[in-house]
């Protein structure tokens, strides 16, 4: 005879337990923990839109002062591309000091001995870190971008019809959504071309036990410097030189040195995908993760 009473009987079983989703909350661990991510640039964007708007305000002093179309057009680029420049540099930097620190600052503030206790790998944890410069930095930077040059531009649009000029050589000017779609490939191909930098920090921020920006940066000056001392040469200096700043002269097309970058013309995707050097990159950026997720599950706290 069962013991069971009529309401146990009738009681419905558990369904499976929804996922939870380790790597979509392992980002957003990232962010909670690192404020400079969206701090930083929001800090800039501010600096940089007021700067523009001084600037903006004496935008039809300067276009009355132009002697010829090419210098109005000149003066019309350099007061809306300074945002957008100012706002993506800022945020190579945090990517730099971030992937610098993802590693080992869990190790040396022991908050590695937590993490590790809970039920995500390694490879999640390192691939959700490696999220914030690849993914949510440049888009953080994109989207700043084109508020911020779009506020500016309705200011000076204002400002132009106050002082009795129309708005309309602005807008010819400045093409807004070929603007956009440039500058979002252009923080695509900067974040590709950068990935082997990236990667080479996240590996150094696992290993190192102490000062990690030092056995960043100093094992490659040292073999440039040693490679120049034994054989005259400077091969490896200019590797990293192209690394550094190869990804403009690979992905577009510049007639001329200072060129501003605004239209769909002047970008080479077939060039810059063609290039070996991107692949090679990339490469070297994966081999130096899967580097970053061996050594964490073999380092201890510092």
């Amino acid at each position: 005879m069962s013991s069971e009473s009529p309401v146990e009987s009738q009681r419905i079983a558990p369904g499976p337990v929804p996922g939870t989703r380790p790597m979509y909350w392992s980002v957003w661990r990232e962010i909670w923990e690192n404020r400079s991510v969206y701090i930083a640039p929001l800090v800039v964007s501010g600096v940089v839109f007021f700067a523009s708007c001084v600037s903006t305000l004496t935008l039809p002093h300067r276009l009355k002062s132009a002697t010829d179309a090419a210098k109005q057009q000149h003066s019309i680029i350099a007061t809306y591309s300074v945002a957008p420049s100012a706002i993506m540099f800022t945020t190579l930097i945090v990517a730099v000091f971030f992937c610098l620190d993802a590693l080992y600052g869990e190790r040396r503030d022991r908050s590695i001995l937590f993490w590790k206790s809970l039920p995500v790998s390694d490879r999640t944890t390192v691939l959700a870190k490696a999220f914030i410069p690849f993914v949510v930095l440049p888009l953080a930077a994109f989207l700043l971008s084109i508020v911020t040059q779009r506020i500016l531009i309705v200011l000076g649009s204002g400002i132009l019809m106050a002082n009795g000029m129309s708005p309309e050589r602005l807008h010819a000017d400045l093409p807004l959504f070929q603007e956009a779609i440039v500058m979002f490939y252009g923080l695509t191909v900067h974040v590709l071309w950068f990935a082997p930098i990236y990667g080479w920090l996240f590996l150094v921020s696992a290993w190192a036990r102490r000062t990690p920006i030092l056995w960043a940066f100093l094992p490659p000056f040292a073999i440039a410097l040693i490679e120049w001392i034994l054989f005259n040469t400077a091969f490896f200096a200019s590797m990293l030189r192209y690394r550094v700043m190869g990804a403009m002269s690979e992905a577009f097309v510049v007639q001329k040195k200072g060129e501003a970058i605004i239209r769909l013309s002047q970008l080479d995707p077939a060039r810059f995908l063609a290039a070996p050097g991107l692949w090679v990159g990339l490469l070297f950026a994966a081999a130096c993760l899967f580097g970053a997720i061996r050594l964490r599950r073999l380092r201890e706290p510092i």
